[in-house]
């Protein structure tokens, strides 16, 4: 429990200052300013009183041992201070100082001697290189950091890895009255994470939404499981900074070389149901939306407005956020056409033009929240010559104020109309001076419903010979593998109950011509070499053989054009040819920080090129599987188009899900790729036909 950090009883300052501006008093000052509930202690050595507050000269020295206490003396002293706080029995830190891990050099030691520290004494920090963290619930009233300004009280929770970050946050939350519960600055996470805060703000009653900036995970591994229970209960809104592939890894497969830090985190937060947004601004345009109105029942938006263009302008942003402005009913139309001018528009965006009045708002915004094609309103004003903003904004807030639906409103020009935006928002109606904010709201508004209304998912657990898979991969381990040999990838597959194309492992012609023949005509010749990575590209095979004499020519050509570095034969496999099929590739990544990544999309030697994939972090679900399956664009050739028949998405599920478990047994498993896994509408055909493996290095 985070109790003594975010609900204590009493708090001590060490290291509070007479001195305006710096971070000892601005701290000290807004505990007293915000009307913190319990007891303040100010520490400093050198100070009898301030703020008109008696001050101690040390921690032993208190009247009680403080539950919290805030840190901002100079580094040299904060693990002296924290012994002395352990000691004391206090049982929550908060170290503002900064010159710890993020320093790099002595800053690392001194954090691990710091984060022993808290250990031995079983205490809870936020921290170090932190701004403080606040709880703005009346029974706590707890301001304990040094930001220029306290925002409204309100449900939002927002944890901030940056503490810049934190401090111009607050200020936006202030300056646009969205309502905060708690905030917390993590700094370096030393000890509280992001997962903890998560696990908190779970189970508090005053937090609604809660909202993440992070510049890295700490303990990936365990974020899935949190944020699923989380978000189930409320909505996790977060923007996740770092997005560049700078610095990624060589990779040697397609899923390797496709992977990155960001794709992880999408795969993580789409799993977990976390909505990620792209900028801060966006952060709170969401957290507007979801602290104030109910959340729609589907992506249908009707827009009501007083000008063409917003009305555009708003219908494009919300088509490209995955939201439907489709005609309204034959009967809203109808019903609008009577009330409306002639000049205006009633089928979706509906164009009042500009002569509309409060009575013009109220009866359109009835009509299209009556209509059953609706899910969500947008309206829309720009002030013309003449036109009461006020009486407008009142319309839309005593129409919304009535339905269950929920409605936004856009507010153009004269930097949002602010006297129509604050009844907006004292009204808890959302309200948007741009109308792409409005638009990603809405949508971020419709993929938490989704999340909601998606089953939770099992692990399903194949029947597989796990023993078998481990011996051949040591087997290949202690041959000096790092890349498993091309029939030894087959086998581990068929292994986990992965189907795979016949084949015949050869060394001579006659062999191949033997294998042909009992395989049957037409046939693939492909060659096996450790050092054969891309065998397309360095003509290691040849497809549609359809007779001994191709055979033979392909045979004697990868005889001269192949060979291995270390003078080692190749050896071949002879593989049945299936036409026609959908290629798709199956695959998966170890992303050092994240664990296993398992990727689906559209295979092939193309799929660098065109990417259409999709990733997901271990262990995938059912759920996660068939999702993944059927988030990727070409869906519909899967499904099936102009009379083609669709392929197996069952099968195509299942071999992910196989994937996941053979990657999570194995962990010598760094990179994977079935490309192409041929796909048919029959099951029985669906096989992969061409496997790779790479091991740790043995």
């Amino acid at each position: 429990m985070l109790d003594s950090l975010l609900r204590p009883r009493s708090v001590a300052v060490i290291g509070a200052s007479r001195t305006p501006g710096t971070i000892g008093y601005e701290t000290l000052h807004n505990l007293l300013l915000g009307g913190f509930t319990g007891a303040v202690y100010p520490v400093n050595p050198h100070a009898d009183s301030i703020h008109s507050v008696r001050a101690y000269p040390s921690v032993s020295d208190l009247p009680e041992a403080p539950e919290l206490a805030i840190v901002v003396v100079p580094k040299e002293f904060v693990a002296p201070i924290v012994e002395e706080c352990g000691e004391a029995g206090v049982r929550g830190l908060v170290v503002i100082t900064a010159g710890f891990k993020e320093v790099g050099g002595a800053g690392v030691e001194r954090e691990r001697e710091l984060l022993a520290l808290v250990r031995r004494y079983g205490m809870r920090m936020v921290g170090p290189n932190c701004m403080g963290l606040l709880n703005l619930a009346p029974a706590i009233s707890l301001n304990g950091t040094f930001a220029p300004s306290t925002p409204p009280r309100g449900t939002i929770a927002f944890m901030s890895q940056s503490g810049a970050m934190g401090v111009t946050i607050l200020d936006y939350a202030a300056e646009f009255g969205i309502g905060v519960s708690s905030f917390v600055s993590m700094g370096n996470k030393a000890d509280v994470s992001s997962n903890d805060l998560l696990e908190y703000w779970r189970e508090d009653p005053d937090v609604g939404v809660i909202l993440m900036y992070l510049e890295n995970f700490g303990n990936p591994r365990h974020f899935p499981l949190i944020a699923r229970e989380t978000t189930r209960k409320k909505p996790v809104i977060a923007v996740k900074a770092g997005r560049s592939r700078a610095g990624a890894r060589a990779a040697t497969s397609h899923t390797g070389a496709l992977a990155a830090v960001d794709v992880a985190t999408d795969a993580l937060f789409a799993q977990c149901g976390v909505i990620r947004m792209d900028t801060v601004a966006g952060l709170f345009d969401a957290a507007m939306a979801f602290s104030s109105g109910p959340l729609p029942a589907g992506p249908h938006v009707a827009i009501v407005t007083n000008a063409g263009g917003p009305g555009i302008i708003i219908a494009d942003a919300c088509e490209a956020t995955g939201l439907a402005v489709t005609p309204l009913s034959e009967e809203s139309q109808a019903r609008l056409r009577i009330g409306l001018p002639e000049e205006a528009s009633v089928v979706n965006p509906v164009d009042m033009i500009a002569s509309a009045r409060a009575d013009d708002y109220r009866t359109a915004l009835e009509i299209v929240l009556g209509d059953p094609k609706v899910d969500a309103v947008i309206a829309a004003f720009v002030p013309p010559l003449g036109i009461d903003q006020v009486q407008i904004t009142r319309a839309i807030r005593d129409v919304a104020a009535e339905r269950t639906k929920p409605v936004m409103a856009v507010l153009m020009g004269r930097e949002g109309l602010p006297q129509g935006m604050a009844e907006l928002r004292e009204a808890r109606i959302p309200a948007y001076i741009f109308p792409e904010s409005a638009a990603r709201a809405l949508a971020a508004t419709y993929r938490y419903r989704r999340w909601l209304d998606r089953p939770a998912g099992e692990l399903v657990s194949f029947e597989v010979d796990t023993e078998k898979a481990g011996e051949l991969l040591s087997a290949a381990r202690l041959a000096g593998h790092e890349m498993v040999p091309l029939d030894i990838a087959l086998e581990v597959l068929d292994s986990y109950g992965i189907p795979v194309a016949a084949y015949r492992v050869v060394k001579t012609l006659d062999e191949a011509v033997m294998a042909a023949g009992e395989l049957g005509y037409p046939v693939v010749l492909k060659a096996i070499l450790p050092a054969l990575v891309h065998k397309t590209e360095q003509g290691g095979v040849a497809v549609d053989l359809e007779t001994k004499e191709e055979l033979d020519a392909a045979f004697e050509r990868m005889q001269s054009d192949v060979g291995d570095p270390d003078g080692l034969p190749p050896r071949y496999l002879v593989q049945e040819m299936l036409p026609g099929g959908k290629e798709v590739i199956v695959g998966m990544s170890l992303e050092p920080n994240f664990g296993p990544l398992l990727m689906f999309g559209l295979g092939g030697i193309y799929v660098e090129a065109i990417g259409d994939i999709v990733f997901r972090a271990h262990p995938v679900s059912d759920v996660d599987a068939s999702d993944m399956v059927r988030s990727v664009r070409g869906f519909r050739l899967l499904e099936g188009v102009r009379g083609e028949p669709g392929v197996d998405l069952h099968t195509l599920s299942e071999v992910i899900q196989r994937t996941s478990q053979l990657v999570g047994s194995h962990e010598e498993i760094v990179e994977l790729d079935i490309n192409p896994f041929l796909a048919f509408s029959d099951p029985d055909r669906c096989v992969a036909v061409d496997a790779r493996i790479r091991l740790t290095r043995p």
